[in-house]
């Protein structure tokens, strides 16, 4: 893992942002496609396996395309809430609080909002995008994996996030949400890889408020 002094701000900056927005492994792309009924099916499974998450927090790790790594905890409560606790050190935090998506940051005492809708995470925590419509099976190559790529055609500046889950009888729909990768709009990609998940446990909204930097009191 990189270390964050190793790690000039600018470029955690864009690589946190980049989290916001993640694509499809080159050699996922290489694959015959599943017959369209095995599709509809498999596509079918990963949505209940979405919708099927009421809370969930995680550890994670957040990698981009130059190897560099951040890890925190993730806190998920939908519809449209989560939270990236990132480690002390990166000084940043990533919040949504069921409308607007936050990146905050405590060194440079800056705030910068993006509607939910408009970034790839929006396929995980808008409870009004219509994965199925947006969303294809990419096969995997394997019976106990389902990936799940999601794009919005009309509005490709909001990057493509490919969702992969794999076979689990504790989680959610029976499958198990692993880790995503982002693709934003300049072709940046992020992967995010989740451990120790924890499904069903007591969120409160307040968990999706934040220290505002720009403020000597309040939080938002």
């Amino acid at each position: 893992m990189i270390t964050l002094n190793r790690f000039p701000h600018t470029t955690l900056r864009a690589a946190i942002a980049g989290a916001l927005s993640l694509s499809v492994p080159a050699a996922m792309l290489a694959m015959p496609a599943a017959p369209v009924a095995a599709q509809a099916g498999q596509l079918d499974q990963a949505v209940a396996a979405l919708r099927g998450i009421s809370t969930m927090t995680a550890n994670f790790t957040q990698t981009d395309r130059k190897g560099q790594s951040l890890s925190g905890v993730l806190t998920l409560k939908r519809p449209g809430k989560i939270r990236f606790d990132y480690q002390k050190s990166a000084k940043m935090l990533v919040v949504a609080n069921g409308k607007s998506l936050y990146l905050i940051d405590y060194e440079v005492n800056q705030v910068q909002r993006w509607p939910i809708g408009n970034s790839p995470l929006g396929a995980l925590l808008d409870p009004n995008r219509d994965v199925k419509k947006y969303g294809k099976l990419v096969p995997s190559g394997s019976d106990n994996v389902l990936s799940v790529e999601v794009r919005d055609s009309k509005h490709p500046e909001y990057g493509v996030i490919t969702l992969i889950f794999t076979r689990n009888a504790n989680a959610p729909g029976g499958w198990q949400l692993t880790n995503w990768v982002a693709l934003d709009a300049q072709n940046g990609r992020t992967t995010v890889r989740l451990t120790n998940q924890r499904y069903g446990v007591a969120v409160a909204d307040s968990a999706f408020t934040f220290k505002d930097p720009r403020r000597s009191t309040g939080r938002r």
